[in-house]
């Protein structure tokens, strides 16, 4: 039998975390201390559903699902969305596969029967390629529920198996940029995995993100202290775990690029990166996950690599392996409820005004044809 649990975030269920990520699909921005560190700091308003598996002595932790319950605009319906806060970048549940169809459909019960729980939910980056998501669209049919699908894309994702490109142009063009980078210094890469190693590499991100276009534009995460403070902690608490690192790649040992990576089970995840500008004609974040890679791929551990990027960023051009995921809004409620209207409303509107200003840009630009410009990730 399952059963649902609806609890604030509590690091104190680590151990059953831990055993249920080697068996489930993983996703790292569910992980107990992160949401922990979320709600102690006031990041997000937070509640996890635990699903437990009861019978034969002590219970078993079968499924988590951390949602975030969030006003969209000032004076607007209160919703549920998936990804639990900001800079989280993928929404999907971890669930155990023996039972993905009875922890799904204890989810959607323990949400309706929540006095406390919004009934509008909003699923952004929704993996459509794990197993929780077919048993999603097996519940939501038998409830006769038909969600709003707002998009569908493809997101550089990279196994093992496939999906790292091995020659052509990309990776003759890469050897050339490492060999240009290397007539200035001695080059090398470090991940240091260590606690302490991996807070200063983590600062040395912040402060390269800080002097880029994003410290201009005033996006960069130090350019927010409340950004900043949670990031921090964020960080610090999975690198406690073993469970994030920064890779850094160096001339003369300087940082001029660094890759804030993630780890989750047997997956790794490539959060976020930043490179100094100066060395912008080498292709520092390209050529560091492609090192990065290769360095995590030799190791024992790692199986697969989520970019948490969009396919025109520039992980696109150096994996061929994509992973579906979808944006989809629902109401677990009786129809279609106001709020759910008002949302529906609020996000296709934005999509339109999206495309509009796409198709501006492009009408404006000359008319000669111009190659794809790669988008650097996060």
């Amino acid at each position: 039998m399952i059963s649902v649990t609806i609890d604030s975030p509590n690091p104190g269920i680590g151990p059953q975390w831990d055993d249920l990520v080697r068996r489930a699909n993983s996703n790292v921005f569910m992980n107990p201390a992160v949401l922990t560190a979320a709600a102690e700091l006031n990041f997000a308003r937070i509640q996890v559903l635990l699903a437990w598996e009861e019978g034969g002595g002590a219970r078993r932790l079968v499924g988590v699902w951390a949602l975030q319950s969030r006003r969209p605009v000032p004076f607007w319906p209160m919703l549920l969305e998936a990804l639990p806060y900001n800079y989280a970048f993928l929404s999907s549940p971890v669930v155990d596969p023996a039972c993905v169809d009875e922890v799904i459909a204890a989810f959607f019960a323990a949400i309706e029967k929540s006095p406390s729980l919004p009934r509008v939910l909003s699923l952004p980056s929704l993996d459509a390629e794990c197993p929780s998501y077919p048993a999603i669209s097996r519940e939501l049919a038998r409830r006769g529920i038909e969600p709003l699908m707002l998009s569908e894309d493809a997101r550089p994702f990279v196994t093992r198996e496939f999906g790292v490109k091995r020659s052509g142009s990309t990776r003759k063009k890469l050897r050339q940029e490492w060999k240009r980078l290397s007539a200035l210094g001695t080059v090398d890469v470090v991940n240091d995995r260590t606690l302490d190693g991996a807070r200063q590499a983590f600062e040395s991100f912040l402060a390269l993100e800080k002097a880029s276009w994003k410290g201009d534009r005033g996006t960069a995460l130090l350019s927010d202290s409340r950004d900043a403070a949670f990031v921090r902690r964020m960080f610090q608490d999975l690198a406690a775990q073993g469970n994030a690192s920064v890779a850094l790649l160096r001339v003369d040992g300087e940082p001029i690029s660094a890759q804030v990576l993630m780890y989750c089970g047997a997956t790794a995840y490539t959060w976020k990166t930043a490179f100094d500008a100066h060395y912008g004609k080498y292709s520092p974040g390209a050529l560091l996950i492609d090192k990065i890679t290769d360095e995590l791929f030799a190791g024992p551990d790692i199986m697969a690599i989520n970019s948490c990027a969009i396919e025109a960023s520039f992980m696109g051009q150096l994996w061929a392996g994509r992973r579906v995921v979808v944006d989809m809004l629902l109401d677990i409620g009786p129809g279609k409820s106001l709020g759910y209207r008002m949302e529906a409303g609020r996000q296709l509107g934005y999509q339109q005004l999206r495309s509009l200003r796409d198709r501006l840009r492009h009408w404006l630009s000359p008319g000669t044809p111009k190659k794809p410009v790669m988008v650097a990730p996060h």
